[in-house]
């Protein structure tokens, strides 16, 4: 295995750090700096775009997933970080497969926060289900590969016992964590800008 580099440490640290973190004053702009970043956008719309035109991709839309972001603005999120992780840490993942996975990598369609909600079938064990329910709907509606489905099946690892087998998995692991944290401690503000439909 690869050893990280001291140059990939200083990326890493650069992409992730929220050192000095005070939820009343700080605003961090990497999520919105990664929305208005033209070529992260066309990679996103060239690889999603079948994913982001569907209509029940859309349906992510209706639901919270942290704070006040939806499961739709927090997929495109972990789409957008795993695209920045790829490139600055020459990881060379595969862009289609990492972003189609990371946008379907929640696709479980149902109110997570609600334990009637239709679909929600095990819902005080949701983080260790969902990546399941994810993977069953998406292999549903869309063709997938079999790194795209690991990418679904093993985003919440290490509560999914089995570790990611790809890159690209590993890549929408550490990005879902991060724009998850963001999100969790509301340091997110305001609201995806664009519409990739």
């Amino acid at each position: 295995m690869k050893r990280l580099s001291a140059e990939d440490k200083r990326i890493i640290k650069e992409v992730l750090d929220i050192k000095g973190y005070d939820p009343d004053t700080f605003d961090p702009e990497i999520l919105n700096e990664l929305e208005s970043n033209e070529e992260y956008r066309a990679i996103l719309r060239e690889y999603g775009g079948e994913v982001l035109g569907s209509e029940q991709f859309a349906k992510l839309k209706e639901f919270i997933q942290h704070g006040n972001v939806t499961v739709y603005e927090h997929c495109i999120h972990v789409a957008l970080c795993a695209i920045k992780l790829n490139r600055k840490l020459s990881i060379n993942g595969r862009e289609r497969e990492l972003v189609r996975g990371a946008l379907l990598h929640d696709y479980f369609l149902y109110d997570w926060h609600i334990a009637d909600a239709p679909g929600n079938i095990h819902p005080k064990l949701h983080g260790f289900y969902h990546p399941g329910i994810a993977l069953r709907n998406a292999t549903r509606d869309f063709a997938l590969t079999e790194r795209e489905k690991d990418i679904i099946a093993k985003h919440m690892w290490p509560l999914t016992i089995n570790p990611p087998r790809c890159r690209e998995a590993w890549i929408v692991c550490l990005a879902d964590k991060y724009a998850s944290t963001l999100e969790t401690l509301k340091l997110r503000k305001g609201k995806i800008r664009v519409n990739y439909a």
